[in-house]
């Protein structure tokens, strides 16, 4: 009884860890990519990529 109760514990917790780290790999997916997009831009305004 107690190995099923610790059991259903450890996957309600694992559970809720994969949930909710799927939404924050995400948004710093979603963040990095600004960051590259800006990082691009700038090189493109510099002549830094070498494709004018």
């Amino acid at each position: 009884m107690i190995k099923n109760s610790l059991l259903l514990a450890l996957i309600a917790f694992a559970s809720g860890t994969v949930l909710s780290s799927c939404n924050t790999t995400a948004g710093f997916g979603e963040d990095l990519q600004k960051v590259g997009s800006k990082l691009e831009t700038k090189a493109d305004d510099t002549g830094g990529t070498g494709t004018n």
